[in-house]
C-alpha cells in the first residue's frame, strides 16, 4: 500500500507552480492541453478561489474559480493526476473550492464534457437553459467606440 502525503492548498497566483500545472493539464485534461505557462499565469491571477492538492512536493489536483462574490460563480481547470483517481480527492477538491467564501453564492456552475455523473454526486444538476456560448471574442465585428455609445444611446 503506498504511503500519500496529500496536502489541499489556497493559493494565490504566484504561488503555484505553474510548470507543473502545464504538465498536470497536459496529461489528465484533454480539454486544457497545450495551454501556455503565460496563459496559465493569467488565468490563476483572475482566479479566486485557486485550490491544488499534493501529495509531497507533487502536483496531483487542481481547480480555481471566478466569483462575483454574491450572485454567480464558475468552477474551472477541475483536474485529478490519473494515478490518484478514484480516490474520492476529486470530490474532496470540488467540495473544497464549493466551501471557499467567495463562492458562498445563489448559483454556482461548471462546464464538463464527460464528468456530468462526478458532479452530479456531488449535487450539481444538468441545466439546458444556460447553454448559450460565444466563442473568441475577436471574431466579432470590431466597433469603435463612438458607434458602442451611440447605439446605446439609441437603445440598440
Amino acid at each position: 500500500m503506498k504511503h500519500y502525503q496529500i496536502q489541499f492548498r489556497e493559493h494565490r497566483h504566484a504561488e503555484i507552480d505553474l510548470y507543473q500545472l502545464q504538465e498536470l493539464f497536459d496529461l489528465a485534461a484533454f480539454w486544457a492541453k497545450g495551454r501556455s505557462i503565460e496563459d496559465l499565469s493569467i488565468a490563476i491571477t483572475n482566479s479566486d478561489p485557486v485550490i491544488s492538492v499534493w501529495d509531497a512536493e507533487k502536483l496531483i489536483g487542481f481547480a480555481r474559480a471566478t466569483s462575483d462574490g454574491i450572485y454567480r460563480a464558475t468552477i474551472w481547470d477541475v483536474v485529478i493526476h490519473p494515478e490518484y483517481q478514484g480516490t474520492g480527492l476529486g470530490s474532496k477538491l470540488v467540495e473544497t473550492v464549493l466551501s471557499h467564501p467567495r463562492m458562498q453564492v445563489e448559483r454556482v456552475y461548471l462546464m464538463t464534457t464527460h464528468q456530468q455523473k462526478f458532479y452530479e454526486k456531488i449535487g450539481f444538476q444538468a441545466n439546458s437553459t444556460t447553454t448559450m456560448v460565444l466563442d473568441n471574442q475577436s471574431k466579432i465585428s470590431t466597433m469603435t467606440t463612438m458607434e458602442v455609445q451611440l447605439q446605446e444611446s439609441l437603445g440598440v
